[in-house]
């Protein structure tokens, strides 16, 4: 492991692991060199995405030597196998299993889209602007879809919280 690698990896367990890992997610260093550091996302790697810029901001904070931060996602299995369209499969398993729960609250998960892995929701009703949708995307639907579509890449949340108009807990309420 390089001198950079060893200064980013104490930066991600110092700093920055405690809230990825808050999120679902493990990140570790796998390549550094030139000032380009790659990490790699494991766990819940859609838990990632949303905060990568603050990540990079920290690791370059805290390594001068870092110029730029990329992400690399998990090795996993084929994406989807088998014949059923993914994001149709997906869809499938948030209707029965997922959405009769989350109507309680108003709510509702609808699949956006689906390739190379990844599996983008919108979530909508109660559950849009919810201050606690990221519990129930991370620790909730995705362990699910995990379960039920073997290689998954990810789940991404592509929903525009801010456009909530009555969300079931609101951001007070955190």
């Amino acid at each position: 492991m390089s001198d950079l690698a060893r200064e980013v990896t104490a930066a991600l367990r110092h700093s920055i692991l405690p809230s990825v890992i808050a999120r679902g997610a493990t990140l570790r260093v796998v390549a550094a060199e030139d000032g380009v550091v790659t990490v790699e996302a494991d766990g819940s790697p859609g838990a990632v995405l949303p905060i990568l810029g603050r990540i990079e901001a920290q690791i370059r904070a805290a390594v001068p030597g870092v110029t730029a931060v990329r992400l690399a996602a998990a090795e996993t299995a084929a994406p989807f196998p088998g014949t059923e369209d993914p994001a149709r499969a997906a869809q499938r398993i948030l209707d029965a299993e997922v959405n009769p729960a989350i109507a309680a609250h108003r709510g509702h998960v609808m699949v956006d889209s689906a390739d190379g892995g990844w599996i983008r929701l919108r979530l909508e009703g109660g559950c849009q602007g919810c201050s606690l949708a990221e519990v129930t995307v991370r620790q909730g639907i995705e362990p699910l879809l995990r379960a039920r579509l073997p290689g998954m890449t990810g789940v991404a949340d592509v929903t525009d919280h801010e456009a909530g108009t009555e969300p079931f807990f609101s951001p007070e309420k955190r």
